[in-house]
């Protein structure tokens, strides 16, 4: 009698690593006790961030990340591979088909990617794209959002992550910010239930009425739907994107008394406090793990959208809270585009060590996916991001064959804020320089990175040649990629590129 062949009902354990980003709202370069520059600066020792010091141990740390300076474009480039000069998605992103170009003297904004990027092509003014997390879905991972989300604006598909490949959205939905952290004040719904504004937080009915920060909140649902995962033996890629630590600042009373004894005003000390949940997610994101054993297994990459938000609300004096960095959110300045990243990968990366060739944003989406062992994709879109898994596992690169670009033809806030490198720009990055130009004028800015961190000396007029030779390239890429700028209002005439035209 011939034997049959034996059939497990046991599904085969994946082994491919979890995934997690970690993702935090406008944090700053300097917003951490992990110096990210070459010594520790005082606001290095104001914050407390144990869990991101334990990470970076562990790890490695960037020292050289960069993001756009706003979220939207940073998040868009983080889903899709495409940097903002291609995707138009160059400003931050709400109300379906409405700008949120505050009004400028001399120049109209370009009909930019109002709505964002989306699965589908019928949405107008938007970048129809194959988005990371529909990959990952389709190779067997189980996709998390957590938190914000801010992809698409409100009532078009991605205003809901579930319609850009994720499986799971706790309380992710189109705004880019939060009305209330607190849930005494039910994440801005009023006792009714009702939402007081667009910007209240959906879902969480859970924590209402309780003294929890949403922070904490966050963290709770996000190790539910871990320890689903878990127990399936499924791979998983959360997507940790804390509404933390944007604006409104507000008091995470766990935390927010010892910056208030230390001295600190009292919108510092709040935005200190909220600073410490963030990092105390982090710690019991990994703890949880640990108790699991399944740290060693799950990949933990650390990143903010933009740079440190330094605007109004802060203490004055304005647009130092990212020193040494010169200015903030909303910046071609490096506050407003550095941002603090640390990834963490058992077996590959050396614990404790410090890379500092530069990334951008674009370049998580081929590197997660290479993590993801995914090698095999097709996107409606061209990716413009390159891995930064080979600088993982310890190749030598030349920072010097590889320009960094953004575009921001776009007028983020109202008022004269040009001094604070605030307004319509295109920079470019290639080795220790960088170029700022203003569409508004033609001005440009050069500045030597490596030796003026600070952005204090424009040597533009001393070095014609290399200004020159930056501004042709600059321009040579942003219109290779369909870039966008503004026209002049008087006359109706596109603002030259930085090389005249």
């Amino acid at each position: 009698m011939a034997l049959l062949p034996f059939v497990s009902n046991v599904q085969a354990e994946d082994k491919r690593p979890n995934i997690i980003l970690f993702l935090v709202d406008d944090m700053g370069w300097q917003d951490t006790s992990v110096p990210f520059h070459t010594q520790k600066t005082p606001l290095n020792n104001r914050y407390n961030t144990p869990n991101m010091e334990r990470l970076a141990a562990m790890g490695v740390k960037f020292t050289q990340a960069y993001a756009s300076s706003v979220s939207s474009p940073s998040r868009c480039s983080l889903m899709t591979g495409v940097n903002a000069a291609r995707h138009r998605v160059t400003n931050w992103t709400f109300t379906k088909n409405i700008p949120t170009d505050e009004r400028h003297e001399t120049l109209k904004m370009p009909q930019w990617n109002v709505n964002g990027i989306q699965a589908v092509e019928d949405v107008p003014y938007s970048f129809p794209v194959t988005s990371l997390t529909e990959i990952l879905s389709n190779n067997g991972y189980i996709t998390i959002n957590c938190g914000k989300a801010h992809f698409g604006a409100t009532d078009t598909p991605s205003a809901n992550p579930v319609n850009l490949g994720f499986k799971v959205n706790i309380a992710g939905h189109a705004a880019g910010g939060l009305a209330s952290y607190l849930g005494t004040e039910r994440f801005g719904h009023n006792s009714d239930g009702e939402p007081v504004s667009l910007f209240a937080v959906p879902g969480l009915e859970e924590y209402w009425d309780n003294d929890v920060f949403i922070t904490e909140a966050l963290t709770l649902e996000a190790i539910k739907v871990l320890e689903s995962s878990i127990e399936k033996k499924e791979p998983f890629f959360l997507y940790m994107s804390h509404y933390a630590v944007h604006v409104p600042l507000q008091a995470d009373n766990r935390f927010v008394d010892k910056y208030l004894q230390q001295g600190l005003a009292q919108s510092e000390a709040d935005y200190a406090s909220m600073v410490e949940g963030m990092d105390k997610s982090l710690g019991d994101i990994m703890d949880y793990l640990e108790s699991k054993e399944e740290l060693e297994n799950t990949i933990i990459i650390f990143m903010s959208d933009n740079g440190g938000y330094s605007l109004y609300g802060r203490t004055p004096p304005l647009h130092t809270q990212n020193l040494p960095l010169r200015s903030g959110k909303g910046s071609a300045y490096e506050g407003g585009i550095r941002v603090p990243m640390i990834v963490y990968w058992n077996g590959t990366v050396n614990p404790g060590t410090t890379i500092n060739d530069y990334v951008i944003i674009e370049d998580f989406f081929p590197s997660i996916l290479e993590m993801a062992e995914v090698d095999s994709y097709d996107t409606k879109q061209q990716v413009d991001g390159v891995s930064f898994v080979p600088i993982l596992r310890g190749k030598n690169i030349d920072n010097d064959s590889r320009s960094l670009i953004w575009n921001m033809p776009n007028n983020w806030i109202a008022g004269d804020n040009r001094i604070y490198g605030i307004g319509a720009t295109c920079t470019i990055r290639q080795g220790d320089y960088k170029l700022i130009y203003w569409y508004e004028d033609g001005k440009k800015e050069l500045y030597n990175i490596r030796t003026d961190i600070g952005e204090t000396d424009n040597i533009a007029e001393s070095f014609p040649l290399l200004t020159k030779q930056l501004s042709e390239l600059l321009s040579d890429k942003l219109r290779s990629v369909g870039a966008q700028r503004p026209f002049f209002i008087s006359t109706g005439e596109p603002c030259p590129w930085p090389d005249g035209r």
